[in-house]
C-alpha cells in the first residue's frame, strides 16, 4: 500500500466517524441520510467503473464483467437514493442487508484466501462480526419494532468498520522479491 492510498484508508475511516456521529445526533433523520449518502456514493463507484470499463477494462480478459459489475451498482445507487420516500425501516432494513451481504462476501474472500495462503484471519474476523450483527438487529428490530435499535446498530458497524479501515492502513504489506 502507497502512501497515498494509507492516507486515503485513513481519512475514510475518519470521515466515516464523523458520519457516525452525525447518525447519532440526528436519529430521526438518519434514515434519509443514509439512504442519500449511500446512493450518492454508489453511483460514483459505478461511474468509476464505467470509466475503468472505457479506459482499460475493455481490452483486458473479462472486461465486460467490469462493465455489467458497474450498470448493476449505478442501478443499486439509483434504487437506494429513491429508499428515501420510503418508510424508515425498510431504509435501515435494506442497509443492514447490504452489510450482511458484506460481511458473508468478507467470510468468502477469507475461505479463499486461506486456501492461496494469504492473510484471512483479519478479513474472516471482520465478516463474521459483521453477519452476526447484521442477523441481531433485524432480529431485534422486529421483535421489538423499534427503528432506533437498527440505527444504533447501523452505527455501531459503521464504527467497526472505519476502525478496521484504519487499523488496515497501518498494517505492514508483503512485498513480493523476485530473485
Amino acid at each position: 500500500m502507497s502512501f497515498f492510498q494509507r492516507f486515503k484508508s485513513i481519512l475514510a475511516g475518519i470521515l466515516m466517524l464523523f458520519f457516525v456521529a452525525l447518525l447519532l445526533l440526528l436519529p430521526n433523520e438518519a434514515y434519509y441520510l443514509v439512504a442519500g449518502v449511500l446512493g450518492l456514493m454508489l453511483i460514483i463507484y459505478g461511474i468509476r467503473l464505467l470509466w475503468y470499463y472505457l479506459t482499460m477494462a475493455r481490452h483486458m480478459v473479462g472486461g465486460k464483467t467490469i462493465l455489467y459489475q458497474s450498470v448493476i451498482v449505478i442501478d443499486l445507487g439509483l434504487f437506494s437514493s429513491t429508499l428515501m420516500s420510503v418508510s424508515s425501516a425498510m431504509v435501515i432494513f435494506y442497509l443492514l442487508g447490504i452489510y450482511a451481504f458484506t460481511g458473508a462476501i468478507s467470510i468468502l474472500r477469507a475461505f479463499e484466501a486461506k486456501k492461496y495462503g494469504g492473510s484471512w484471519k483479519l478479513k474472516l474476523i471482520t465478516g463474521v462480526i459483521g453477519l452476526a450483527l447484521a442477523i441481531t438487529l433485524v432480529v431485534l428490530g422486529f421483535a421489538f419494532g423499534l427503528t432506533q435499535y437498527l440505527v444504533y446498530g447501523f452505527c455501531l458497524s459503521l464504527v467497526y468498520s472505519a476502525v478496521v479501515r484504519i487499523i488496515s492502513a497501518f498494517r505492514q504489506t508483503a512485498v513480493v522479491y523476485i530473485q
